[in-house]
């Protein structure tokens, strides 16, 4: 047996090519400056959990836009009607539609083919319809109403407006590498790494900007609106605009050179210049308010007619402010309101603790694996080990390639696909060691336990890719991160361990003549001796009863106390506190509580100088928020002045309510998914016993997380999924032995034949979720709030996957075989039966 050259030439190529694409990752900036041009020099981005920095999702005001479509359609259809002299006793709005009532009911028809030409078409070419319906419910009235596919394009002509306004808005104050990008058909996603002020980061983003002038008018008076200023001072302004801030060409911070307070000076184009000029000659002495976002900024006197083109706004502002205010008319105003749903921020101080404990987390997993790898297998765990090695490489450049963003969730991805791709390695050892104790030479060896490893290789592999499908598909943000790194992870495993390593060995056999593999441990120690016949099945009864008892405590446990809701699933406020010294709990919980917000709830976690402020989403809309927010920043400062928040997370009702349905959706979705790919590639009793395991293993995690209290978030189902994938992999290789053994010894009774099946895959068992195990379990320990969801669930889970397989998914199996078994014979009696009876209502 020999490699092909060219089998051996591309798989090296493949391996130069990742080296050198990941490389730039770990080289300092200051020699990656130094390297040729024409060598990569792209990095794996990192996420704002690892670099500092605010996340937003803003959504289109649905109502809002209707509500300005409304006022605009009212003043275009007495514009229109007013032209071709079509006389009109009321124009008014009846509820999301305009109802116009003609004097003369002779001029309806007339009116409708002019009041037509306001529709825009919607869709492509002949196909779909207008933005308008318009209807005659009587003989002198018209109804004009907004299409669902009309809202819907102007929805979606908004968010491709609003991203490029948004952008700029963004440039107007200098954050580096912005990400900005449509999310759905309504939503904006902003993110600014190292930007960390988000009642700022609100006004920026959340402000139409929507800019006017108007003269004050008297109060009561028709068209004439009681606006307030930031002070709440309302204003008698009058409803028609003199000039509109579309005609602002500049606006700059400044400071008045009298009295040096913050202003904000703008000029206008020529038109709005002209038109200034016109307003202010002629109504010297007049008060002319200045608005935005339907707040008066100021409302000074006109002393004297301003020709010149430009003017001052002047009011309480700080420096921010007006450098705030400046960039968002120069940026211009957004076509619709767009609500803030959805807010987190991470102080860069925490972003580059998670990096450092992120890579030494990472570290020391790997290495725990390698030398457990090392310890298994002696000189074969050193091929399996640099394969693991080539998997990193490989997943990172692969990361670097499709311009993946790294995030702290997506760093345990990448530590997990180390845990799962030892399993390929796992199983290929071990079987070569059978093939060898059957007396096989090293090649033949080698061609009969990649041979028969590989199908279990895929069938595994596949049930876990199923579970990281649906995370990214229903996922969101970090969650996603991990689905990416951890998908990528287990595809590259299958080409190091199922092909590199085979071309590896071959040419190892064949450099040192070997006649036999001889896969050893490095120490004289067995963990499972060759020939181990444990009868599994005597203890079926327990397994289950046990197992069946946990669930039901779990599912009691899911009632009370609960679980323990992150602000993914319950919206709100939820803050990230560090202190000095040990945090004082009470002293928070009595000064946050009298701040007004209802339920304050705080939770020690890591060390006794981190705590956990949980708000309730405050009523009154996003400003609420952004009062509350910064309320309980004080009061924390007030309370501890050692004290700092590095985290901030915001999401509203809507978006929780969406995360939790999505959540709980892909668990519904990878059960089905993973049952209906076992019962095609083994038979039903497979699946169904797969799938009632992993019923009884899921209701135990869930119980884990009411008894522990720890956060049940987007990470946490992160989490639960990956479980599902894991639990249903480890299945899937007894499984694998069982169909095996069925077709060798077909008289052997069943549960003879589950016991040796399990004995046979004991070792790969025990060793793979060793691996897993040793891989999460640095993270568990020191990967702080931000994987404490992740990392912890997978320790127990993994060991709780590990026993269903044997105790559970096994006797299901046996019962479900027996009882089929027993159906089939009854079967023939019946049908006998039957013939009989038939026989004798014959004679």
């Amino acid at each position: 047996m020999r490699n092909s050259p060219w089998l051996v030439g591309t798989y090296v190529f493949i391996i130069i090519i990742g080296i050198l694409v990941a490389l730039p990752n770990v080289l300092p900036q200051s020699v990656l400056d130094r390297v040729p041009s024409w060598l990569p020099h792209s990095r794996v981005s990192l996420g704002l959990d690892l670099r500092g920095g605010s996340h937003l999702v803003l959504e289109v005001d649905r109502a809002d836009l209707i509500n300005e479509r409304i006022q605009s359609l009212t003043q275009d259809t007495r514009r229109v009607l007013r032209d071709k002299n079509i006389n009109t006793s009321a124009i008014r709005r009846a509820g999301d539609a305009i109802l116009v009532t003609l004097r003369d009911g002779t001029q309806r028809d007339a009116a409708v083919t002019e009041l037509q030409t306001l529709a825009n078409p919607v869709g492509f070419g002949t196909v779909g319809g207008t933005d308008l319906s318009i209807t005659t419910p009587s003989e002198n009235s018209i109804s004009i109403a907004q299409t669902e596919a009309g809202i819907d394009a102007h929805i979606t002509a908004a968010v491709e407006q609003s991203l490029e306004i948004i952008r700029q808005r963004v440039d107007q104050v200098g954050v580096a590498e912005p990400t900005i990008q449509r999310v759905g058909s309504d939503r904006v996603l902003v993110q600014l790494p190292g930007e960390q002020d988000p009642s700022r980061l609100r006004q920026l983003l959340g402000s139409t900007a929507k800019m006017s002038f108007h003269l004050l008018g008297n109060p009561g008076e028709p068209g004439v609106t009681m606006i307030p200023d930031e002070r709440g001072q309302e204003y008698p302004v009058l409803d028609r605009v003199e000039l509109s801030g579309d005609r602002l060409t500049d606006a700059r911070a400044a400071f008045e050179q009298q009295t040096q307070r913050p202003i904000v000076s703008f000029r206008f184009d020529s038109a709005g210049a002209t038109r200034f000029a016109q307003i202010t000659t002629a109504n010297v002495g007049r008060p002319f308010a200045i608005v935005l976002d339907n707040k008066v900024l100021s409302a000074p006197v006109i002393q004297t007619p301003i020709t010149q083109g430009s003017g001052q706004i002047s009011g309480d502002f700080t420096p921010q402010q007006t450098s705030t205010l400046a960039a968002l008319l120069r940026a211009g105003s957004l076509p619709a309101k767009l609500t803030v749903i959805e807010e987190r921020t991470v102080g860069a101080d925490l972003g580059s603790d998670a990096i450092e404990m992120g890579i030494f987390t990472g570290f020391i997993g790997f290495v725990l694996v390698v030398g457990f790898m090392f310890f298994l297998y002696g000189f074969w765990g050193i091929l399996a080990n640099t394969a693991l090695l080539i998997n990193v490489i490989l997943t990172f450049a692969g990361l670097t390639l499709i311009g993946s963003t790294l995030t702290l969730p997506g760093i345990a991805g990448v530590v997990l696909g180390i845990g799962l791709a030892v399993d390929a390695n796992v199983l290929i050892n071990e079987r070569i060691k059978e093939e060898t104790r059957k007396g096989k030479s090293a090649f033949a060896a080698i061609d009969a336990g990649f041979a028969r490893a590989y199908s279990t290789i895929v069938d595994s592999n596949v049930t876990a890719l199923i579970a990281t499908v649906l995370l990214f598909w229903f996922g969101s943000g970090p969650v996603r991160g991990f689905a990416v790194t951890m998908g990528l992870g287990i595809m590259i495993s299958m080409f190091t361990a199922v092909s590199v390593v085979r071309v590896a060995m071959i040419a190892i056999t064949a450099r040192r003549k070997l006649k036999k593999i001889e896969i050893k441990p490095l120490l004289p120690i067995n963990l499972v001796p060759d020939g181990t016949k444990i009868r599994f099945m005597r203890g079926r009864f327990v397994g289950i009863g046990v197992s069946v008892i946990l669930s039901i405590a779990s599912v009691f446990l899911f009632f009370k106390p609960g679980l323990n809701y992150g602000v993914d699933f319950r919206g709100g406020i939820q803050m990230e506190v560090v202190t000095q010294n040990e945090a004082d709990l009470a002293a928070f919980r009595s000064g946050l509580s009298e701040l007004g917000f209802g339920e304050v709830g705080l939770q020690e976690f890591g060390a006794h100088n981190r705590v956990l402020v949980r708000v309730e989403r405050q009523e009154g809309g996003e400003e609420a928020q952004t009062v509350a927010v910064e309320r309980l920043k004080t009061e924390v400062t007030k309370i501890d002045p050692t004290a700092k928040v590095e985290r901030t997370e915001v999401v509203g009702p809507k978006v929780s309510g969406e995360l939790a349905i999505a959540g709980f959706l892909s668990l519904f979705l990878a059960s089905i998914a993973m049952m209906i790919y076992i019962w095609v590639r083994f038979e039903w009793p497979f699946a169904v016993g797969a799938i009632v395991t992993l019923i009884l293993d899921i209701t135990k995690t869930v119980g884990f997380f009411a008894i522990t209290g720890l956060d049940f978030n987007l990470t946490a189902i992160a989490a639960v999924l990956t479980l599902v994938g894991y639990s249903v992999n480890d299945k899937v290789v007894v499984y694998d032995r069982m169909r095996e053994n069925m077709r060798i010894y077909k008289k052997m009774p069943l549960r003879d034949l589950i016991d040796l099946s399990i004995n046979e895959t004991l070792a790969r068992s025990l060793y793979t979720s060793a691996t897993a195990f040793l891989c999460m379990l640095p993270m568990a320990i020191w990967g702080g709030s931000a994987v404490s969801s992740f990392a912890i669930p997978m320790v127990f889970g993994i060991a709780v996957a590990a026993l269903s397989s044997v105790f559970i998914a096994a006797p299901i199996l046996l019962f479900l075989g027996d009882w089929r078994t027993r159906h089939q014979a009854q079967k023939p009696a019946e049908d006998a039966v039957a013939d009989d009876t038939k026989g004798i209502s014959k004679a």
